[in-house]
């Protein structure tokens, strides 16, 4: 039987390879592409991806000098200003595919060496690693996305009805009983992100939280009742980004001929109803909630919806149980290439009742992102410190997000300005 860290090395082959396909159809000039606040250029983020795993496991962990000269100066996101990797003198890709093909084949040769007696600090770093190209992969889809190239082929997505089995429920709320909670990762073994260390306890007052993510066609009749030019419906700092954006609508929806359309990749598709509301930021599901009467759940909500049993004290890995997500119960790891209704997949509710909690889209809520009590930075210092105070939580993973980097306790953050990443929400009651 493989050692953890024979498996972890196997992942790392399977993500180096899926984060080759993402990018395989693009020329050098479209990995470089425009230059925006909210994306890198492509060519920088896969030699990224390539720098931080030869940062961690060969110079950390092995003590091997540099690959590159001046791949600190390329590729060191903390040091490299985002403004400015447009004007880098980039290696083509080619040059940069080939980066990454050897530094995979030194962290084979030189880890593999080490993985029948390899530490937790060993086994830590693969993780992180691994985890970390995951979140780039993710990245290069919102990437693809904002940009308007074509979705991605992937061998290894499988055509949307493969998972979409619909079982309706009735529409509404599920009742959350609220009480003592033990909130953050329990984990006894294996890696932890530091922003979810260490667990404590909070209480709850009873909430009731919407059983599926708002859909289309629930925010449409936001949008229909001049839901954006209504002061009244937005925080300060809401109503002054839309009216710098002047934002009308989300941001790929048009209307045209008597109809609403979306655009997805490089193609423009009647609106589903069905669907999840997607790259909406903060701002725009704060203000659908103040016009519905609702309010989006804090993140302790989320997590109890997400992780409990009516009656019991044990804390779930994932909504269904501690089994690792299958396609009947989460849609992640692009097998859709995109989000599939919001009453698909009955296998994956919870115990509550809520749907869907884990995967199709990320979920804002109303949390700020700060530390849990007792926080201590993990050795990648720069993962979650630098972002506290101004980013709010979102949980649950997307399409797009990886089943081995996703449960219920993982903390993704953003502006909350940000929607062009894969970002819904669902709502609770007032």
């Amino acid at each position: 039987m493989a050692t953890k860290s024979e498996k972890l090395l196997d992942d790392l082959q399977e993500a180096r390879q899926r984060t080759l396909q993402l990018v395989e159809d693009l020329d050098d000039e479209q990995m470089i592409g425009p230059r925006l606040a909210i994306v890198n250029p492509l060519r920088w983020e896969i030699g990224h991806v390539a720098w931080f795993q030869e940062y961690w496991l060969l110079r950390h962990l092995c003590g091997r000098s540099p690959i590159l000269p001046d791949g600190d100066a390329l590729y060191d996101s903390a040091k490299v200003a985002h403004d400015t990797r447009w004007d880098l003198t980039l290696p083509q890709k080619s040059d940069t595919i080939a980066y990454m093909m050897r530094t995979l084949d030194d962290v084979k040769r030189h880890i593999g060496k080490r993985v029948s007696s390899a530490s937790s600090e060993t086994e830590y770093f693969l993780s992180l690693a691994l985890f970390h190209e995951d979140m780039h992969g993710e990245a290069i889809t919102y990437t693809r996305q904002t940009l308007g190239y074509p979705p991605p082929q992937l061998t290894q997505s499988k055509h949307r009805s493969q998972t979409e089995a619909v079982d309706p429920i009735a529409s509404g709320d599920a009742f959350i009983p609220g009480g003592s909670f033990l909130m953050g990762n329990t984990a006894e073994e294996g890696f932890v992100f530091d922003n979810e260390k260490q667990p404590f306890h909070v209480s709850l007052q009873p909430f009731a939280i919407s059983r599926t993510a708002t859909t289309n066609a629930e925010y449409l009749a936001f949008v229909d009742d001049a839901g954006y030019k209504r002061r009244e419906l937005w925080s300060t700092d809401g109503w002054q980004w839309r009216e710098r954006v002047g934002a009308s609508h989300p941001v790929y929806w048009r209307f045209e001929g008597g109809e609403w359309w979306r655009r997805n990749f490089d193609e423009v598709v009647r609106l589903e109803a069905n669907l999840p509301v997607l790259h909406v930021n903060w701002y725009e599901a704060d203000a659908y909630c103040r016009w519905a009467g609702r309010r989006l759940p804090t993140e302790a909500e989320w997590e109890m919806a997400a992780s409990t049993e009516p009656g019991s004290n044990r804390k779930l890995k994932f909504p269904w149980g501690d089994d690792t997500p299958a396609t009947s119960q989460a849609n992640l790891d692009s097998h859709a290439m995109g989000c599939v209704a919001v009453d698909a997949l009955p296998g994956g509710d919870g115990a509550h009742g809520c749907r869907q909690m884990i995967g199709n889209t990320w979920e804002w809520t109303s949390t700020d992102f700060l530390p849990y009590p007792g926080f201590v930075a993990g050795p990648y210092k720069e993962y979650s410190a630098p972002w506290f105070g101004n980013h709010k939580v979102l949980r649950g993973g997307c399409w797009a997000t990886r089943s081995r980097l996703i449960h219920n306790t993982y903390r993704n953050f953003y502006t909350p300005d940000r929607r062009d990443v894969w970002a819904g929400f669902r709502t609770c009651a007032l």
